[in-house]
């Protein structure tokens, strides 16, 4: 499957424009991990650093399960990888772990992160506090997600390029 990047809009309004953007990191991640075998998507490339594709795939399944559901709506929905024991879980697998489950996951996790934020204008307050007790609202959430897939997604070049020599957007 390839995936299709779309430039955001140069003339949106804000919504549209936000988006845009969190999409197209979305998709940016996606095309990073096009094309890899699952020993690859597994491959812990830049040492010393313990990140894979795979693990990154993870953990922004986990991101997006924590931002547009336990904190935008207030419920707690449980983690995917994490736990007390290994807080870095999502970066963590076993053999029986797959990057077609990993991929499934984080598909659904966005197709919930759509559906949470659907019909909220920018300016609602999340139901979910910080560690302050202060609520977020969406356009804080939706300005944090870009970054949160602008950073790792940079991690991800970096990965890619060791793997395979593959670089560009």
């Amino acid at each position: 499957m390839t995936t299709e990047r779309r430039e955001p809009s140069l003339t949106a309004d804000e919504r549209t424009m936000l988006d845009g953007w969190l999409d197209y990191h979305r998709d940016t991640l996606a095309h990073k991990c096009e094309g890899l075998t699952e020993a690859q998507l597994r491959t812990a490339s830049v040492e010393p650093s313990e990140l894979t594709l795979l693990g990154l795939v993870r953990h922004m399944a986990e991101v997006e399960r924590f931002w547009f559901h336990e904190i935008l709506l207030g419920e707690d929905l449980g983690v995917l990888y994490s736990s007390e024991e290994d807080r870095d879980g999502d970066f963590h697998f076993s053999d029986s772990d797959t990057w077609q489950e990993a991929r499934q996951t984080w598909g659904n996790e966005i197709a919930r992160a759509r559906r949470n934020s659907a019909g909220l204008g920018l300016d609602e307050l999340s139901k979910g506090t910080s560690r302050s007790g202060e609520s977020f609202n969406l356009r804080w959430i939706y300005t944090h997600m870009i970054e949160e897939y602008a950073r790792h997604n940079g991690h991800a070049d970096l990965l890619r390029e060791r793997i395979d020599g593959a670089t560009g957007d």
